[in-house]
């Protein structure tokens, strides 16, 4: 059984390693040709007919880039399509969501409080949101593809709200956010896979039989590669999320997603800016620092006043202060099942991150990571599977206080 469990986690950490690795090679891909493509100089002549240049300088050796608006006088051999850094993301992201939340659904998807499911059916709710949002996306980019874009871009800001919202009153605040980037990673990939590809391979198909190529495409694939421009930075924020509790177990969860999106204009809008040449909009970053002050705020704002600092040593501090029995009690009712040498819950064979919690010494040892993730948020239990109850949630944050003097 154990060997079983070894090999389930070493299979979840080889797929993680290649949804890493293949997201650094598409982002990295993508933030660089963004960049290149505003930078190109287009004041000068060149010879050769292409659009605009720039000289690069790299590893020791200079490139000379060019860009051509649709293509050279003669196609060239080996032209390299940047598409499987996009494709092997998304793909090792769902395998990923599958082992990590389909299979482990009732420990971090369902949370019952939320919204009591079967397993079927939260996995089943997830798949269709995936699917879900690219159709609604699709259909406001074709609906939008002649109008503005900034109004386009404020339409799609209101449905990830939407969903962001919608999320939240469905699956576990952890669940909640990593579907969000999920639908958003989906959008992206998809932008790739079902418009960008396609439309290249119409002009490349068109120029090869030597006619024009008609321009919408690559007006279309513009749009979409603009818009995975601006979400790329919330996605990997999202993805993080899940290991930080004050993001996903704040009951302000769902606005702290939505503000994140606007960080991800601010800080993109910057650097586009600054790859243009038209100068530095310092601006842009005084409003990210507010926008993640708010989401600092939002993540603590209803028990804010419960916030302390425990410093090394304290254990036998928290051990003598008032109300410590109490909290031993609940602790080892609702946390000890799976925070022990040898936990008791279903299919958990180690106590997550190692933490002990059978003791009263390992208790009051562990007073920060308590007071933080089951007494000022929801992180746990996860999904509060041994059903922690709001009163002693309040009596773990009032022992907090009276330890630390508050």
């Amino acid at each position: 059984m154990y060997d079983l469990a070894a090999m389930g986690a070493w299979i979840e950490f080889a797929v993680r390693w290649l949804h890493v690795i293949t997201a650094i090679a598409w982002i990295g891909s993508s933030f660089y040709f963004i960049a290149l493509d505003l930078g190109l100089h287009r004041d000068r002549n060149l010879a050769s007919g292409a659009d605009g240049e720039e000289w690069q300088v790299h590893g020791g050796g200079f490139y000379h880039i060019q860009k051509y608006l649709v293509a050279p006088e003669h196609m060239p051999d080996g032209l390299i399509w940047h598409k499987w850094q996009s494709y092997w993301t998304w793909i090792s992201g769902f395998v990923l969501l599958a082992l990590v939340y389909y299979l482990g659904a009732e420990f971090y998807l369902i949370d019952a409080s939320v919204m009591d499911l079967a397993v079927w059916q939260a996995v089943a709710i997830s798949v269709a949101s995936l699917a879900f949002g690219w159709l609604v996306y699709n259909q406001l980019c074709k609906v939008f593809v002649d109008a503005n874009q900034t109004g386009l871009m404020v339409a799609l800001f209101f449905v990830l709200v939407a969903m962001a919202w919608g999320y939240t009153q469905v699956f576990s605040g952890r669940a909640a956010l990593l579907h969000l980037g999920a639908f958003t990673a989906t959008i992206m990939s998809a932008n790739v896979f079902m418009i960008i590809i396609p439309n290249q391979k119409v002009v490349v198909a068109d120029l090869i039989a030597g006619r024009k190529p008609d321009p919408k495409y690559g007006k279309i694939a513009k749009q979409r590669s603009t818009h995975n421009n601006y979400l790329t930075l919330p996605v990997l924020f999202l993805m993080l999320s899940n290991h930080y509790p004050l993001a996903f177990a704040s009951q302000w969860n769902w606005v702290i997603a939505s503000l994140v999106f606007l960080m991800g204009v601010t800080i993109r809008h910057f650097f586009n800016t600054m790859h243009q040449r038209k100068g530095m909009p310092w601006w842009t970053w005084a409003v990210t620092v507010m926008l993640f002050i708010a989401i600092v705020g939002l993540s603590t704002a209803p028990l804010a006043r419960d916030a302390r600092a425990v410093s090394d040593g304290a254990a036998m501090r928290f051990a003598q202060a008032e109300g410590f029995a109490d909290v031993e009690q609940i602790v080892v009712t609702r946390c000890s099942m799976c925070h022990a040498e040898q936990p008791a819950w279903p299919g958990l064979h180690w106590a997550p991150k190692g933490v002990h919690l059978e003791t009263p010494d390992q208790i009051a040892a562990q007073a920060r990571a308590i007071h933080l993730q089951a007494g000022l948020s929801h992180a746990m239990p996860p999904a509060n599977l041994s059903w922690l109850e709001e009163a002693e949630r309040a009596a773990i944050r009032d022992w907090y206080a009276a330890a630390t003097g508050g």
